[in-house]
């Protein structure tokens, strides 16, 4: 893929709902991502563009928390976990599902 020159992508309207809930619940149970958790979410929210290193690393932040599913609390409605308002931080499912479609069409 050297020398190719990609485009950036608009999340879309389903991941930047993800996120904006999960700066919601991390502000009101005070927990659940980092710094950089926060800056993802705030700029899935304003649907900035994404070019292929950036969709790389949502791609690889979800591999590494698929694990953080089966945790304490994941489902829990009245007080999810922290792992749980994190993976919405960056998108949720539907930013999970976006991010593995673009860089597949993308030959990634």
């Amino acid at each position: 893929m050297a020398g190719k020159i990609f485009k950036s992508v608009k999340p879309p309207l389903a991941v930047a709902k993800e996120a904006a809930r999960g700066l919601e619940l991390r502000k009101q149970h005070k927990r659940g991502g980092t710094e950089i958790g926060v800056w993802r979410a705030e700029n899935l929210i304003k649907r900035t563009p994404l070019d292929v290193p950036e969709l790389k690393r949502i791609r690889s932040y979800f591999a590494r928390h698929e694990v953080d599913k089966r945790g304490k609390d994941w489902n829990n409605k009245e007080r999810p976990s922290a792992g749980h308002i994190a993976w919405l931080l960056w998108g949720g499912e539907p930013g999970r599902a976006w991010a593995e479609e673009e860089l597949k069409k993308l030959g990634f």
